[in-house]
């Protein structure tokens, strides 16, 4: 059986691979990118890791916290990828439900 062949246009016009270091490198050179980047970490994963803080520290696991909210798993799933990706941000009733579930409360502070 013979091996599809490559035009030399076509070696061209492939891309070289990068490491994913070297890739997050060369975007944080863009300025709007390095900026979302900023926030995110700054704000959305502080949150994500207060989430999964609570729900450790209430000894649950996932599927426990979305029995108590009245959802899903992959409700609970989705609500803490978003916090990750800047697609989608939860309400403040969706927190509140997920704080409750952890015996905890929601509290918002503007510093």
């Amino acid at each position: 059986m013979r091996k599809p062949s490559v035009s030399p246009k076509q070696k061209s016009a492939v891309a070289p691979t990068l490491s994913h270091d070297d890739m997050v490198k060369g975007w944080m050179k863009n300025a709007a990118f390095r900026k979302a980047v900023l926030r995110i970490e700054r704000e959305e994963l502080a949150l994500l890791d207060a989430l999964l803080t609570a729900r450790d520290a209430a000894g649950l696991t996932q599927a426990q916290i979305a029995e108590r909210m009245g959802t899903k798993p992959p409700a609970v799933s989705r609500l803490l990828a978003s916090l990750a990706s800047d697609k989608q941000s939860p309400s403040v009733a969706t927190l509140r439900k997920y704080a409750a579930a952890c015996g905890k409360r929601l509290e918002i502070r503007l510093v």
